[in-house]
């Protein structure tokens, strides 16, 4: 069992940063793939950012350059570091440790871009 809590969600305008963190629970964190996913009303969750256990990292189109997804094994964190926010970045974030054996979830966090 596998438990994650993320945090750092919120108001920003356009153009403004803000940094995500997931804490996960257990000794096994290094050993996992971490993916942030987002999700906006009426639409699928979407992959934003992942990173495997060697530190290998993939993005979606939409946010390559503007946000960096890493990871410390000491602290059981998971980060998401987004600039140059823009308002369809809107949604709920939620953070995902991909085991060999289940895909867990956070209960996601809110970040907002607006004026």
């Amino acid at each position: 069992q596998v438990q994650l809590v993320e945090s750092g969600g919120g108001l920003v305008q356009p153009g403004g940063s803000l940094r995500l963190s997931c804490a996960a629970s257990g000794s096994r964190f290094s050993t996992y793939t971490m993916n942030w996913y987002r999700q906006t009303p009426g639409k699928r969750r979407e992959l934003v950012a992942g990173i495997t256990r060697g530190s290998r990292t993939n993005y979606a189109d939409s946010v390559k350059g503007r946000f960096t997804i890493s990871r410390d094994n000491a602290k059981n964190t998971l980060y998401l570091q987004m600039n140059s926010l823009k308002p369809e970045d809107t949604a709920v974030y939620y953070c995902n440790a991909a085991t060999s054996t289940y895909d867990y979830w956070g209960q996601g966090t809110q970040v907002t871009v607006s004026s």
